[in-house]
């Protein structure tokens, strides 16, 4: 009744099958263990978020890497901006993906340690990209910023080109290391992006918050490939009923063909 599936199309599409169910489960438990995976990191980006700001001195210090807990932690820290050493960041887009450039500023404490702050961006206006751009004078004087910690940038974590050969004042990484080797001092570790003073007239322009990862795409497919997964067999069945069908009708017909017509 069934022997057509021994026959060399049947074999191969039932191998085929055969080879999609588990495959699609791995596809599945896949997507899963990434929708946990940014599941975490979002828990991780609200808890810093939602977190008191704290001394900046508590959670960096010269050479220290900033850990997955510590990145986005609220931080304050009291001084004065160098601007005479600031730098820009190039290729750096905003929240309308123009693209243009990061302000980065040293931050000098009371005790003489340097805290690297991202003022925010500004636009590339100049007639080319090697002349530096118009940059808004940050606040004289001692004040007391608060920002969000940030790990220092790295080719390997960003995928950016730490190009050499720039420009005079511009950069393409902000990396605590390198800019203690510029300004010859002691540095902190990572970064902060400035949440506060806000900037007059809106400019450096703020840079957002992060967003939260798309985790229940992720939920969604896993469930998509596991549905997949199981429409395999049941599409097998059916094809091969069809087939079963077909076959008989086809054996009917030749039947009543090869039988003598009636007088």
């Amino acid at each position: 009744m069934y022997r057509f599936l021994l026959c060399r199309q049947w074999v191969i599409l039932t191998l085929v099958a055969v080879l999609l169910i588990p495959t699609m489960i791995r596809l599945g438990l896949w997507q899963m263990h990434r929708y946990e995976e940014r599941t975490a990191r979002n828990d991780l980006v609200a808890q810093a978020l939602d977190a008191a700001p704290v001394p900046v001195e508590s959670l960096t210090a010269p050479g220290r890497k900033i850990t997955t807990h510590e990145r986005y932690r609220s931080v304050t820290a009291t001084g004065r901006f160098d601007a005479d050493h600031e730098v820009v960041v190039r290729r750096r887009t905003n929240s309308d993906d123009n693209v243009g450039y990061h302000v980065l500023t040293p931050f000098v404490l009371n005790d003489g340690r340097v805290l690297l702050v991202n003022r925010g961006w500004v636009p590339a206006d100049g007639p080319s990209q090697t002349e530096y751009p118009e940059v808004p004078a940050p606040p004289r004087g001692e004040i007391t910023v608060t920002g969000r910690l940030m790990p220092d940038e790295t080719t390997e974590a960003s995928g950016i080109k730490d190009l050499e050969g720039l420009p005079d004042r511009q950069i393409m990484l902000v990396n605590s290391e390198q800019q203690a080797a510029r300004l010859d001092a002691r540095v902190l570790g990572g970064y902060v992006v400035l949440t506060e003073p806000e900037p007059e007239n809106g400019t450096p322009e703020p840079i957002g918050k992060p967003g939260n990862e798309d985790a229940a795409l992720n939920f969604a497919y896993a469930i998509q490939w596991w549905l997949f997964s199981a429409a395999v067999p049941v599409g097998w069945w059916f094809l091969v009923r069809r087939e079963k069908r077909d076959r008989e009708a086809a054996a009917d017909v030749e039947r009543a063909r090869a039988e003598p017509a009636s007088v």
